[in-house]
């Protein structure tokens, strides 16, 4: 894993570098640049609105006393986009961009999901929610109360 991080985060970099200086090679290098600037810009833009939009409909779900599973999974996914954005390249902002469009985050979820299931796995406790009811213990609450504090609350009424 960490070989993979680490070649990401070499790779990467030095492929945006090559897709700028060939971009400036084809123009010049006042294009690349107005790219960079305008795609970062609207790149906010649109992460703003798209996790102001987030945040509302994970509200409506805890309100409705529903988990917010698939609108936190979106709210990650908007988080990196604007990371992605903010970060000068071609590919980085192309994928940013995609996180941002609902259909393609709805695509990415899915498959984030199905390698999570794949990773993790549900074992069953004995007692647990899926056990008949009559096979479970009884809990009571309760608390102590100290003949202290019991003679205290007696003196000041």
């Amino acid at each position: 894993m960490l070989l993979r991080l680490l070649i990401l985060f070499v790779s990467v970099p030095l492929i945006e570098l090559v897709l700028l200086l060939y971009l400036a090679d084809l123009t010049n290098w006042r294009v690349p640049l107005a790219l960079l600037i305008i795609t970062a810009v609207l790149g906010a833009m649109l992460a703003k609105s798209q996790g102001l939009r987030t945040v509302a409909r994970i509200r409506r779900e805890l309100d409705a006393g529903r988990l917010p599973g698939a609108a936190m999974i979106d709210a990650l996914m908007i988080f990196v986009a604007g990371a992605l954005l903010l970060t000068p390249g071609l590919l980085t902002d192309a994928f940013g961009f995609t996180l941002l469009i609902p259909f393609c985050r709805s695509l990415y979820r899915a498959f984030l999901l199905k390698r999570l299931r794949v990773r993790f796995t549900r074992h069953r406790v004995p007692g647990g929610p899926d056990e008949p009811s009559h096979d479970r213990a009884e809990v009571i609450d309760s608390y102590v109360v100290h003949e202290d504090a019991a003679e205290d609350g007696e003196r000041h009424k």
